[in-house]
Formats: C-alpha cells, sequence, structure tokens
C-alpha cells in the first residue's frame, strides 16, 4: 500500500478561501441579478399604464375639467 500524501494548511486554508470567494460570488450575482428583475417589473409596468392611458378612447364633445371646480359650502 502507498502512503497517503500528507497536505499542508495551505492546502486547506486556499481551497477553502477559493470556496468562500465563489459563493460570496454568487450571492453578489444573484443578488444584481434579482434587483435588476425588479428594476425591469417597474419600467414594464410604467410602460403598460402609459399604453392603457394612451389607448383609452376620448370621449367626444364633453369636456371634463383636470382640476375639479371648488366645493362651495353653505354656512
Amino acid at each position: 500500500m502507498k502512503p497517503r500524501q500528507k497536505k499542508s494548511r495551505f492546502y486547506y486554508y486556499f481551497w477553502g478561501t477559493a470556496a468562500l470567494a465563489v459563493v460570496l460570488g454568487q450571492v453578489y450575482v444573484g443578488t444584481g441579478y434579482r434587483r435588476m428583475a425588479e428594476s425591469n417589473d417597474a419600467i414594464s409596468a410604467d410602460i403598460n399604464l402609459l399604453v392603457e392611458v394612451l389607448t383609452v378612447p376620448m370621449p367626444q364633445g364633453v369636456y371634463t375639467p383636470l382640476i375639479p371646480p371648488p366645493v362651495t359650502y353653505p354656512y
């Protein structure tokens, strides 16, 4: 039987650090992807609202003020 190879502490420190760097990189990329997806959802919602507003037919011959008339209270 061959004797087992003896590994130094440096070997375990190196591979432990490498594994930790990979995991932290994945977390960083995943967080950025989630933020990008949320941003895209917000932009898509804005575009959908704009399309809805632009495609709603305007009533013909009816004046609807943008600012409602002031309310008068009887005293």
